[in-house]
Parts: structure tokens; C-alpha cells; sequence
């Protein structure tokens, strides 16, 4: 039962996915630097309302991998997200933040997912990440897909633009089937949709732009 300090937050982080933070709460100032001088890892746990979820709450480890103290004290960080956990007890502890024992979970059902479904993943994944490149007008190539089922759903889930709470219904789930199921589900309207709107966002960027160069006075 490790002990580990937590960072509610109305975001979910997902093993082996980066995220920047900005910390400017002193509570969570406190909890930064106390992880800088231990082992640098903290947990992060949805919350709609920023304040501690229950005992039985999924959230998932957070490792510090850069960190930038601003002058007034608040801090820019990039954590990688590690395991998933569940919270055991919250300790009483006389801390600003809050404190908690936890378990690390994993996926119990190994090779639940067939080679259709990867591949059928792995496209709809493809396609979502390229429409969501051409929107926001990004320089170089789509992200490699790994070929580990749980690894992928974890990778997919975190870059699909949902609702903090679906994506928490998606980290909770302990089964990489059911997890590659719901994505499979997700997937298609939201890539129709997103297509649509960078298709509609390269053509307005091309607007007003002539193919001939003006020359004054003609």
C-alpha cells in the first residue's frame, strides 16, 4: 500500500501519455516541491469539482519530467503519466494536500483483443490524429502506433477529444477488450466530425488568397 500525495484535477492522465501542468494553487506548490525532493511522482485523480474523490476513485501516477519554477512561486511541469491506481484510505496527515494509501491495477484479460480489432483501431486512429493535425495546422507526422492492445487504448483515449468523465469511464475500466470495444464505438463519429472540420478549415485558409501575383497598376 504506497503512500502517495494527489492532485485532483478535471482531467485524466493516461499511462504513458505526456501532460503539462501549471501549478499556482500553494497547496499544490507545497506538493511539488515535496515530490521534487522525493521520488518526484504524484497522483493525479479526476474531479469534477478539483476537490478529493472518494476512496475506491481511479487516478493514475504522475512522473515529473521537467519542472520550471516561475519568480512568484508557481511552477510549469511535464508529467508522463505511469500506472493506474485505486485509492485504499486517505491519511491524516498535517499536509496542505491530500494524502493517500493506493494499489496499483492493471488489466486482467491479456489477448482479449483479436488482430481485426487492432487494425480497425489502429485506422479510425490514424485518421482521427491526421484530421486533428490538419486542424490545428501541425508540422510533421502522425505519432506511431504500438502494436500492445492496452498500450494503444491507453494512447488513443487520451488523445481523443471527449468529456473528462468519459475519459475517466475509459482509465477505470480494468479490461483492455472492453476498452478497445468502447473506442471502437467512439471513434467513428468523432472522426466523421473532425474531418469535416478540417476539411472546412484548410478551405478557409485558402480563401482570399489569388494564384496570381497583383501587379500595381494593372
Amino acid at each position: 500500500m504506497p503512500r502517495l500525495p494527489l492532485f485532483p484535477l478535471n482531467v485524466v492522465l493516461f499511462p504513458g501519455t505526456p501532460m503539462p501542468l501549471h501549478i499556482f494553487e500553494p497547496r499544490y506548490c507545497t506538493m511539488l516541491a515535496d515530490c521534487l525532493e522525493g521520488d518526484e511522482r504524484f497522483g493525479i485523480i479526476y474531479s469534477a469539482t478539483s476537490e478529493p474523490p472518494p476512496a475506491g476513485s481511479v487516478g493514475c501516477t504522475a512522473h515529473i519530467h521537467a519542472s520550471q519554477l516561475l519568480d512568484d512561486g508557481r511552477s510549469n511541469i511535464v508529467v508522463v503519466g505511469e500506472s493506474r491506481f485505486i485509492v485504499e484510505r486517505y491519511l491524516d496527515e498535517a499536509l496542505p494536500y491530500s494524502v493517500a494509501t493506493v494499489a496499483e491495477i492493471d488489466d486482467t484479460d491479456a489477448n482479449a483483443v483479436s488482430d481485426d480489432q487492432m487494425k480497425d483501431l489502429a485506422r479510425l486512429g490514424e485518421a482521427y490524429l491526421q484530421a486533428l493535425h490538419d486542424l490545428n495546422d501541425s508540422i510533421g507526422s502522425v505519432v506511431d502506433f504500438t502494436d500492445d492492445p492496452e498500450v494503444l487504448s491507453f494512447q488513443l483515449s487520451a488523445a481523443l477529444e471527449l468529456e473528462p468523465g468519459h475519459k475517466q469511464d475509459l482509465l477505470a475500466t480494468r479490461l483492455t477488450g472492453e476498452r478497445v470495444r468502447q473506442l471502437l464505438r467512439l471513434f467513428p463519429p468523432l472522426v466523421r466530425d473532425l474531418a469535416d472540420r478540417a476539411r472546412v478549415h484548410v478551405r478557409a485558409r485558402g480563401n482570399g488568397k489569388s494564384h496570381h501575383p497583383f501587379t500595381p497598376g494593372s
